[in-house]
C-alpha cells in the first residue's frame, strides 16, 4: 500500500469531520436563529418564551465547532529529532531538522494560504511577519548554545511568546494544528507553558529516541506533568533504524532481535503506566517505533511512496482512529446533547403555552399565582447546591492548603533519601578545587532545584486528584439536584395547564435533567480547552486551567529561590570543613546530604507559611468560578420560566391573542427546532459508522 493512499485515508476522515463539524454549526445557528425570530416575534403575539440562554449558549457552540480543530502538542527533548518526525508527518522540509527552532521558541503550526511566520511578543511588541528564511537565520539556535541556555535555566529568546506558522498544506486545512514546544525543562516558564498547552490539546505526541531509552529527564517529565492528568498520550520512539547501526554485526539478525527487544522492554517498563485506559491496556495503540528520517527521505523523494519499515503507517493509523472517530464522536456527542436539551426545552415552553391561551386574564393569573410556591422550591434547590458547593470549596481549599503545608514541613524526615539521585557525582578534590568549584556548585543547585521540582510536583498531582474528586461529586450532586429540580417544573406545568406531564420511558435521567444541572455534570461544555484531560464528568468545566493561571506551577522558582538563595554557602562551610584529608567518597557525601537537610529544614516553615494562602484562594476560586457558574445558570432558567408566564399575561392584558394564529406559529416552531435536532443526531449517527 502506496503512502499516498493511507494519507489519503486519513485526509479523508479528517475531510468527514470537517463536514461535520461545519453541518452540526449550521444546524446550531439555524437553531438559534430561528428561537431569536421566535423570541422577537412573540412580542407582538403571545409574548416570549424565554429562550435567551439556549440562544447564547447554542450561538457559543455553533461557533465553537465551525473553528474547531484537532489540536496536538509535540513534546520531546532536543536532538530527538522532533522536527525530522514533523517534516515527515507532513510530507515537507518545512521545519528546520538540523537545530530545532522550538527548543527556543513554541510553534504552532496551522493552515494558512499563504507561506508565512508570525511571531508574537510578550513584551508589548508588534507581531511581527516573516518569510521562512529569515524566521529560521533569526530564530534558531546551535544545539550546544541551546543545552548551555537550558543548563542556565535562560530562554534564548525572553522576549518572544511565540511563533505562528502558517502554510497551506492539506493535513493542516483539514483541521489539524500541531504546537511543537521547546525541550523539556525546569524553568517557572517552561512549566507554565507545558501545563498550560498540555491541559488544551486533543493528544500528546512524545518523541523519544531509540539510542537514549528514557533518560532521567524525560521520566521526570513525564512524571511530572503526564502521570495521573487522564493524558492521551502517543509515544513515538525515533530512530529505530539506528539499533541496526550500532551493532558489531549489522546483518546479525538475532544480535538486531535481541538489541531491539532489550531496547523494547526499558521503554514498556517506564511507558506502560501511561498507557492505561479505564483498566484496559493500551500500549500497542499508544507506542510506536518509528524511523523520521527515512520515512522524510521517502516522502520527499517521492510523496506516494510506501513507508512500510518507518513505523509511520502504524502511527497514522492510530491516530486517525483516535481523532476522527474517538474524539469526534465524543464531540458531537456534546452538540447532540446540547441541541436535543433545546429542542426539549422548545417543546415544554410551547406545550405550557398552548392551554394557556385559551385561558382569561383572571384565569391565567391565578394559576400563575398558583405555581408561586414552586418557583420557592426551584430556589431551594438552588441554595441547597450552592451551600454543599461552599461547603465542598472551604473544605477543600483548607485540606488541600494543610496538606502543602504538612507536606513541605515533612520533607526533611525523607531528605537523606530522597536527594541522592539527584546530588552529584561527588570528586571532594573537585569541589576543593577553586577553579572547578563554580561548577560543582552549579551541579548541586540543578540536583537540588530538580528534587524540590520534583517533590512539588508530586503533591501537585495528589491535589490535582483530590480537587478532581471532589467535582466529580459535585456532578453526581448536579445529577440528583437536577432530578429534583425537573420534578417541580413538571409540577408548575401540571398546575399551569391541568394535564398530567408524561416522561418517555426511553429518557434516562440525563435526558430529563435541566440545561443548568447538564452543564454542572459536565455533559455539555461550551469553552475550548482541556481536551487532552477529563474536566470533571466531562468537559463541562475546566478547573485545571483555572488553578495554572491563579498561580502558576504553585511558585516553584519563588520556592526554589528562597532555598537556594542561601543553600550553597553554608554546605559549602562544611564541606571545605572536612579538609583535604578525606579521600572517602561517601563520607563526603553524608556530609553534603547532611549539610543540605540542615539548610532545607531552616526555610521549610517560611515555604509552608508563605505559599498556604495563595494554594488555600487558588482552590477557593475554581470552587467560586463553579458556584458562579452554576447560579448563573439556575437563576436564568428560573427567571427564563417566570418571564414565559409575565410575557403571555401582559400580552393577554394588552391585546386579543389570535389562538389559531398563535398555534400554528408555536407548531412551526416546535417542528423547525426539531427538523435541526435531527440533523444533528444524524450527523452523529454517521460518525459511529466507520
Amino acid at each position: 500500500m502506496s503512502y499516498k493512499i493511507e494519507t489519503e485515508s486519513f485526509l479523508n476522515d479528517l475531510d468527514k469531520v470537517v463536514k461535520a463539524r461545519h453541518q452540526v454549526a449550521g444546524s446550531l445557528s439555524r437553531m438559534a436563529e430561528t428561537l431569536k425570530e421566535a423570541e422577537s416575534e412573540g412580542e407582538s403575539t403571545s409574548g416570549g418564551l424565554g429562550l435567551d440562554r439556549d440562544i447564547e449558549d447554542i450561538n457559543i457552540a455553533s461557533n465553537n465547532f465551525r473553528k474547531g480543530v484537532f489540536r496536538l502538542l509535540v513534546l520531546g527533548d532536543m536532538k530527538r529529532g522532533k522536527s525530522t518526525f514533523l517534516n515527515a508527518l507532513i510530507g515537507e522540509n518545512l521545519l528546520p531538522s538540523d537545530v530545532n527552532p522550538c527548543t527556543a521558541v513554541l510553534t504552532v503550526l496551522r493552515y494558512g494560504p499563504e507561506k508565512q511566520v508570525t511571531v508574537y511578543f510578550n513584551n508589548g511588541k508588534d507581531p511581527e511577519t516573516l518569510d521562512f528564511t529569515a524566521f529560521k537565520q533569526r530564530y534558531t539556535i546551535d544545539p550546544a548554545e541551546a543545552k548551555k541556555l537550558e543548563q542556565e535555566k535562560k530562554e534564548a529568546f525572553p522576549g518572544v511568546d511565540y511563533a505562528v506558522v502558517e502554510y497551506p498544506l492539506a493535513l493542516l486545512e483539514k483541521g489539524i494544528e500541531i504546537v511543537d514546544s521547546p525541550g523539556l525543562n525546569d524553568t517557572e516558564a517552561r512549566n507554565e507553558l507545558s501545563l498550560g498547552y498540555i491541559n488544551n490539546c486533543h493528544a500528546i505526541l512524545f518523541v523519544l529516541r531509540a539510542s537514549q531509552p528514557c533518560t532521567l529527564g524525560e521520566r521526570r517529565y513525564l512524571e511530572n506533568y503526564i502521570k495521573g492528568r487522564g493524558l492521551s498520550v502517543f509515544f513515538l520512539i525515533n530512530a529505530w533504524d539506528q539499533i541496526r547501526e550500532g551493532l558489531l554485526d549489522p546483518d546479525d539478525e538475532e544480535e538486531l532481535k535481541e538489541a531491539e527487544d532489550k531496547v523494547r522492554r526499558v521503554f514498556k517498563a517506564n511507558l506502560s503506566e501511561y498507557c492505561q485506559v479505564d483498566g484496559m491496556d493500551i500500549y500497542d495503540e499508544r507506542v510506536f517505533e518509528v524511523s523520521a528520517i527515512k520515512a522524510l527521505r521517502r516522502r520527499l523523494k517521492n510523496p506516494s511512496a510506501t513507508l512500510e519499515g518507518t513505523g509511520f503507517r502504524e502511527f497514522m493509523g492510530a491516530l486517525n482512529t483516535f481523532l476522527t472517530q474517538e474524539r469526534a464522536i465524543a464531540e458531537m456527542r456534546q452538540a447532540r446533547t446540547l441541541a436535543r436539551q433545546t429542542s426539549t426545552r422548545v417543546t415544554e415552553a410551547i406545550e405550557r403555552r398552548i392551554p394557556l391561551l385559551e385561558q382569561d386574564v383572571n384565569e391565567l393569573k391565578r394559576r400563575i399565582s398558583s405555581v408561586e410556591p414552586e418557583f420557592v422550591k426551584l430556589t431551594n434547590i438552588r441554595d441547597q447546591f450552592k451551600e454543599e458547593i461552599r461547603n465542598t470549596r472551604d473544605y477543600q481549599a483548607k485540606a488541600i492548603a494543610d496538606y502543602f503545608r504538612s507536606y513541605v514541613l515533612n520533607l526533611g524526615n525523607t531528605f537523606e533519601t530522597d536527594f541522592l539521585r539527584y546530588q552529584p557525582a561527588l570528586n571532594l578534590f573537585d569541589f576543593l578545587n577553586a577553579g572547578k568549584r563554580e561548577a560543582f556548585n552549579a551541579a548541586l543547585q540543578q540536583g537540588f532545584e530538580q528534587y524540590i521540582n520534583d517533590k512539588l510536583s508530586a503533591w501537585g498531582r495528589e491535589a490535582e486528584q483530590k480537587i478532581d474528586a471532589a467535582f466529580s461529586q459535585l456532578s453526581r450532586s448536579a445529577a440528583q439536584y437536577g432530578a429534583s429540580y425537573t420534578q417541580v417544573t413538571d409540577k408548575i406545568t401540571e398546575k399551569l395547564t391541568g394535564q398530567k406531564v408524561q416522561t418517555p420511558a426511553s429518557n434516562t435521567p440525563e435526558d430529563n435533567s435541566p440545561g443548568w444541572a447538564k452543564w454542572a455534570m459536565g455533559l455539555v461544555s461550551l469553552t475550548g480547552g482541556n481536551f487532552a484531560g477529563f474536566a470533571m464528568a466531562g468537559a463541562g468545566f475546566d478547573w485545571k486551567n483555572i488553578l495554572l493561571n491563579y498561580f502558576t506551577v504553585i511558585g516553584i522558582s519563588g520556592i526554589i529561590g528562597t532555598v537556594t538563595g542561601v543553600f550553597l554557602g553554608p554546605i559549602g562551610i562544611a564541606l571545605l570543613g572536612l579538609g583535604v584529608g578525606v579521600f572517602q567518597a561517601d563520607q563526603a557525601r553524608q556530609e553534603l546530604v547532611k549539610a543540605a537537610k540542615k539548610e532545607l529544614i531552616k526555610y521549610l516553615p517560611q515555604v509552608a507559611n508563605e505559599q498556604w494562602t495563595p494554594i488555600y484562594e487558588g482552590v477557593k476560586e475554581c470552587f467560586d468560578a463553579y458556584d458562579r457558574e452554576v447560579s448563573l445558570r439556575v437563576n436564568d432558567d428560573i427567571e427564563a420560566r417566570k418571564a414565559e408566564l409575565d410575557n403571555l399575561l401582559k400580552q393577554k392584558e394588552s391585546h386579543e391573542i389570535n389562538r389559531d394564529t398563535e398555534l400554528k406559529r408555536l407548531k412551526q416552531l416546535q417542528g423547525d427546532v426539531l427538523s435541526e435536532w435531527q440533523s444533528v443526531e444524524s450527523v452523529y449517527e454517521s460518525l459511529l459508522v466507520p
